[in-house]
């Protein structure tokens, strides 16, 4: 027996073992509820609506609306009105066979022996191609027009749109846009119909309208590109105003004079003051004409040359010049 000398009760060994111990299995159970119990959540709760079709995803630029990945009927009834706007001519389905992996060379002369790269035969030959594509395009010569590799397009796009500071909202021309070798690069990055391009040569629009969007998943994008040459932008309207408008080694294939005539419907249509013009290679159109005059026909103009660039290719041993021009009054 214990004796408890404060109280002078008398309490036995074994009860106080007993106590201690059902006193510690209650406070286990209590400490055990309390940590289980989750803490009030003060995170937002993310909704989700399959239906909507809200301003994240078109100011993203890169997100189409909804979950489609595949072209719609829409997106295909769209590039054929391109190409017919263009005076482009659609092919018809032929009996096809499959290309072996060889040299583009060797496809193409498959493509020719053969007709094409389909296995159906008879009526279902018909069934199958929204968009027949030229032998040329199927083996990406294309690819190849350049003289230089078809990747050095990323490092023109990055150094055009860092120089700008270009947003997905923003507007772009391209003089040229050939094949979409830079212009695919703009295209993804910008949000629908921000893209624009005046190309005169058949092929290269062909490439661009019936290859390249369609394989990379752009034709939701909706550029804008155009056939027309001699600087005739009529077909582009008159709202647009650009934050860049460039020309990759275009200049250099025309007459100065039609340069100038150019310049001259363009300085309208670029943004005062934060809009750029730069032009790639050389500028001749201008230096020919000497330092002052070409300076005075430019202030004409409301444009100012800012200086010369050169930049480094990431992926290749190449370089560019460009010359950038800005519009310095509204």
């Amino acid at each position: 027996m214990a004796m408890l000398p404060s109280k002078g009760v008398v309490i036995s060994v074994p009860v106080l073992v007993l106590s201690v111990a059902a006193a510690t299995i209650f406070l286990f159970f209590l400490l055990s509820a309390i940590s289980s119990s989750p803490p009030p959540c003060t995170c937002p709760i993310p909704t989700t609506d399959s239906t909507s079709t809200g301003s994240s995803a078109a100011d993203s630029g890169n997100v189409r609306f909804g979950d489609r990945i595949s072209a719609s009927a829409e997106d295909v009834e769209w590039v054929k009105s391109q190409i017919e706007a263009n005076g482009l001519h659609m092919q018809q389905n032929v009996l096809r066979k499959g290309i072996n992996p060889r040299t583009r060379r060797q496809q193409l002369q498959d493509l020719i022996q053969f007709k094409g790269i389909s296995h159906y035969e008879g009526e279902e030959a018909n069934n199958h191609t929204a968009l027949p594509c030229p032998g040329e395009l199927l083996v990406e010569e294309h690819h190849s027009n350049y003289g230089e590799p078809w990747a050095g397009g990323r490092d023109v796009f990055e150094f055009l749109a860092e120089s700008v500071h270009l947003t997905p909202n923003s507007k772009v021309l391209e003089i040229g846009c050939g094949t979409l070798r830079v212009g695919l690069h703009f295209i993804q990055y910008l949000n629908p119909e921000r893209f624009h391009c005046l190309e005169r040569d058949e092929l290269s629009l062909m490439a661009a309208l019936r290859y390249e969007l369609p394989s990379q998943g752009l034709l939701y994008k909706r550029p804008l590109i155009v056939k027309g040459e001699d600087m005739n932008f009529s077909k582009f309207g008159d709202g647009p105003t650009y934050s860049l408008i460039y020309a990759s080694a275009v200049f250099l294939h025309m007459p100065d004079n039609l340069v100038w005539i150019g310049l001259e419907k363009l300085a309208g249509r670029l943004k005062p003051f934060e809009g750029r013009i730069f032009v790639s290679h050389n500028i001749k159109f201008c230096s020919r004409l000497g330092g002052e005059e070409c300076t005075k026909r430019l202030n004409h103009l409301g444009l100012e040359y800012l200086g010369k660039h050169r930049h480094d290719s990431l992926l290749f041993n190449h370089y560019e010049i460009w010359f950038e021009f800005r519009r310095f009054k509204a």
